[in-house]
């Protein structure tokens, strides 16, 4: 194995979730022509990643638990933060220093982590 080609998140609700990743975290969400997925941009060489309405039924089942994406932002770490503050994103604990760089930890409506990283590059 050498890449993550694509990852995919399974949601309870496809709007809700859109509407996330969209307006809270400034996402870009492309056409696929799939009802039941949303898929957002990506440039050539860089992992995508989708939401989708679920493949099996997850009624009653813990989403989120021991995956985390991660993303490299342009920009830093704190105003970032500052940003989701104001739009009421859940952000879970301090900006923290890893050997990569600054993360920032947030939570989407299914409880997936979602970490946002400040690469030391």
């Amino acid at each position: 194995m050498r890449r993550l080609e694509f990852a995919s998140l399974q949601v309870r609700d496809l709007e809700v979730s859109k509407d996330f990743y969209t307006t809270k975290l400034g996402f870009a969400a492309i056409e696929t022509g799939n009802p039941g997925a949303v898929v957002f941009t990506y440039n050539k060489g860089e992992a995508s990643f989708a939401i989708r309405k679920p493949t099996g039924n997850i009624d009653g089942k813990e989403l989120g638990i021991g995956t985390s994406l991660w993303f490299a932002i342009d920009g830093t770490i704190e105003k970032l933060k500052d940003e989701f503050i104001q739009k009421s994103v859940p952000v879970l604990g301090a900006i923290n220093q890893t050997p990569f760089g600054k993360t920032l930890l947030v939570k989407d409506p299914d409880g997936y982590v979602l970490t946002f990283m400040q690469p030391n590059y």
